[in-house]
């Protein structure tokens, strides 16, 4: 549904530069009715991406290439909001749960943390002494990773079996569940989620994202609120609330949220 105008991403602070320039490279897909863009979602969730991107001074070629880079690791419809991005400096990572993958190197890295001038840097940390279980879930999870793009089925079974060396290893269980989502296995990927003792917010918003895509709306506002309650700092999920109160007929709750998310994007 493309039911966004201009005006909506001037409130998102997005520039006309910016949506310009992926409109052109093909990220952002508008459909043009009585002389105006009307913008998808997902559109703007794509610009949302990029302004971001952009204030970490990160140049625009770099950002195309690694939009191009997700829009081919998804499935066709597939919600952006299963990668999210994160600025290292000048450079472009995916984070999963705690860690993050520049997704030029593959390198993988634990532990970011703000520097002084509030750009997001690396700090790679050594793993503890581990149990057996926890370290053959990691080999499985490292393995399991490297496959996700050109095998799923296979990634799949990786993380499953990570789970099964070690049933508290969140970050394989939050892969697991999304991969599944995006195979259209809804019931196993929302048992997954629900699995564990654990529930980041991480975890939480994905599995509002699910239930988005079941078409269970309020719970996946439960689900966005208890992400916000561990995270407040997960400012997606304001956004998403935004939309789905929209949707519910409730403008008031609706706002709230949108106000919420632009003045976190704005600390």
């Amino acid at each position: 549904m493309h039911a966004y105008e201009a005006k909506d991403l001037e409130r998102l602070g997005v520039s006309t530069a910016t949506v310009r320039s992926l409109i052109r490279a093909g990220h952002v897909r508008p459909v043009s009715e009585a002389g105006r863009f009307h913008f998808s979602f997902q559109d703007l969730i794509v610009l949302r991406t990029a302004s971001a991107l952009q204030a970490a001074r990160i140049p625009t070629r770099a950002i195309n290439r690694a939009l191009s880079k997700i829009r081919s690791t998804l499935p066709h419809g597939a919600p952006l909001s299963a990668r999210s991005i994160a600025a290292l400096g000048k450079r472009i990572a995916f984070k999963q749960g705690r860690s993050i993958w520049e997704w030029e190197s593959g390198q993988y890295a634990l532990g970011f943390e703000a520097s002084a001038k509030g750009a997001a840097a690396v700090k790679i940390m050594h793993e503890p002494q581990q149990s057996p279980g926890r370290a053959a879930a990691e080999a499985q999870f490292a393995s399991a990773y490297g496959r996700e793009e050109q095998d799923p089925v296979a990634a799949i079974e990786l993380y499953q079996d990570a789970l099964a060396a070690d049933p508290s290893h969140t970050e394989a269980r939050i892969n697991l569940g999304r991969l599944l989502h995006l195979q259209g296995r809804h019931q196993e990927a929302e048992a997954t989620y629900r699995g564990g003792a654990d529930t980041p917010a991480l975890l939480l918003f994905n599995l509002a994202v699910l239930f988005e895509d079941l078409m269970r709306r309020d719970d996946a506002i439960a689900a966005y609120r208890q992400a916000l309650a561990v995270d407040p700092s997960l400012i997606d999920a304001h956004f998403n609330l935004a939309r789905l109160y929209e949707l519910a007929g409730e403008p008031r709750a609706a706002l709230r949220h949108l106000l919420a998310y632009r003045r976190a994007q704005r600390s």
